[in-house]
């Protein structure tokens, strides 16, 4: 989808109150070296709204979502052209005064495979507090609780908030993670495949703390399962060889997408 708008989405929409931006990608590409892995992408991101990113392996829906955190500029030879709007404040997230460390905790990430550090559950938590230079003790422990209960792991780790992280099980770890990425108010959380590596159980638990989270939160989600993206998003986009083929409401998506490609896709005869 080429143009320098973001695409509206369908009269399936129109139900509800009008939906409130949060970010949107302007005409947005982005280089691996020499290599396009993004081309003109403009795409509009709701608040507190789940929006889920499909399409077959390689299409770029991981590097298009690791934009908003400025995950790229970790390596040498990315480079980004347009825009990252976030809102109110009217920030590009893309600009070069604009800090990535301050674009990491207004944008937070969950990876694929749960990441705890080799530290308590609790510092684990609390690491994103004391980078912000959070010191006082009562602040702290306030933060970290809220976000262990928001994550719904506090009643199963407050008896043992000393314990080492690594000791909780491969969905707590997750969770815990979910915590960790919560503990400094972020506006945006991105999930790229959270439960991937997770038992039908364990993946169950994380669809229903999304389904929660995004009473306050705006969430973006990267998933190769279309029944999840199904069951725990509210907007989809599809992305085929680094382009946007179609955004629109998910039921829309899922039951009269516009584009054939949409629906071949969607239903199993092509990727």
């Amino acid at each position: 989808m080429v143009g320098t708008t973001a695409p509206e989405v369908s009269a399936a929409a129109a139900a509800g109150p009008a939906p409130v931006k949060k970010s949107e990608s302007r005409n947005l590409n982005f280089f691996y070296g020499q290599f396009q892995a993004l081309k003109d992408i403009s795409m509009p991101i709701y608040e507190k709204k789940v929006t889920a990113l499909i399409g077959p392996s390689g299409c770029g829906k991981s590097t298009f979502m690791r934009c908003f955190n400025r995950m790229h500029d970790l390596y040498p030879g990315n480079r980004y052209e347009g825009q990252i709007m976030l809102y109110p404040d009217n920030t590009d997230l893309l600009n070069r005064d604009v800090d990535p460390i301050e674009v990491r905790m207004r944008i937070s990430m969950v990876f694929q495979k749960p990441n705890p550090f080799p530290k308590s559950i609790y510092e684990n938590v609390a690491y994103g507090l004391r980078v912000r230079g959070h010191t006082r003790r009562a602040l702290v422990d306030d933060k970290v609780e809220e976000a262990l209960r928001s994550a719904a792991l506090w009643d199963e780790v407050k008896g043992r908030l000393g314990d080492l992280a690594f000791n909780l099980s491969g969905g707590q770890q997750q969770r815990l993670c979910i915590a960790r990425a919560l503990a400094t108010d972020p506006e945006i959380l991105l999930f790229d495949e959270p439960t991937s590596a997770l038992d039908p159980i364990a993946t169950a638990s994380i669809e229903q703390l999304i389904a929660d989270l995004k009473e306050k939160v705006t969430i973006l989600i990267v998933t190769h399962n279309m029944q999840q993206a199904a069951r725990v998003s509210d907007y989809t986009a599809y992305m085929y060889l680094g382009e946007l083929i179609e955004f629109d409401v998910t039921d829309t998506i899922f039951i009269k997408p516009k584009n054939k490609q949409t629906e071949d896709y969607i239903t199993g005869r092509f990727g």
